[in-house]
């Protein structure tokens, strides 16, 4: 399958979760059982060679993802998740959002210093987010191989706070 062939499989719901927005529902794609397995060797494929250790995958729709690709890759997948949701030790980074601030936290012992990391989401919009679990990575001493997002909203720019990273997105909306 294609991007577009992806693209075509994702409903788009007008004015949720409020008005003026335009969300795009991937449920619709997950439901696809081709569509799920030709993501996954695709994103598998682009991957295999690149000494992944780890996948991380942002709460919680990257959660799918990540999981998938820690499976094909033969790495672990480690959570990252909003703070008082993992059980142990944790460190926690705080960042902007546009309209204020939030919290991501990563278990102390997921990732072990120079292991190999990609961080997987099923969305890249203002960056904020995936350049939080970026810190996040960096304080473990993880190695971060790359950036792989469903989807970019291009118009948001958040690929500019991911500077100095290989980021891939499958779907591209303006």
């Amino acid at each position: 399958m294609t991007a577009l062939n992806y693209k075509s499989l994702i409903r788009e719901v007008p004015d949720f979760p409020k008005p003026g927005i335009l969300f795009y529902d991937i449920t619709t794609l997950l439901k696809n059982a081709a569509a799920m397995r030709s993501l996954a060797d695709d994103l598998a494929s682009r991957y295999q060679d690149r000494g992944v250790t780890k996948v991380v995958g942002i709460e919680s729709r990257g959660f799918i993802f990540a999981g998938i690709l820690a499976a094909r890759l033969g790495a672990g997948f480690v959570p990252v998740r909003k703070p008082g949701k993992l059980p142990a030790d944790c460190f926690e980074v705080k960042y902007s959002l546009e309209y204020g601030a939030n919290s991501l936290a990563i278990h102390r012992d997921a990732i072990g210093m120079g292991e190999r990391v990609l961080i997987v989401d099923d969305l890249l919009a203002t960056g904020g987010t995936a350049e939080a679990t970026v810190n996040l990575v960096r304080q473990l001493g993880g190695e971060i191989v790359g950036l792989d997002f469903l989807i970019e909203l291009k118009g948001l720019n958040g690929r500019s706070k991911l500077t100095g990273h290989d980021v891939h997105s499958t779907i591209i909306y303006p």
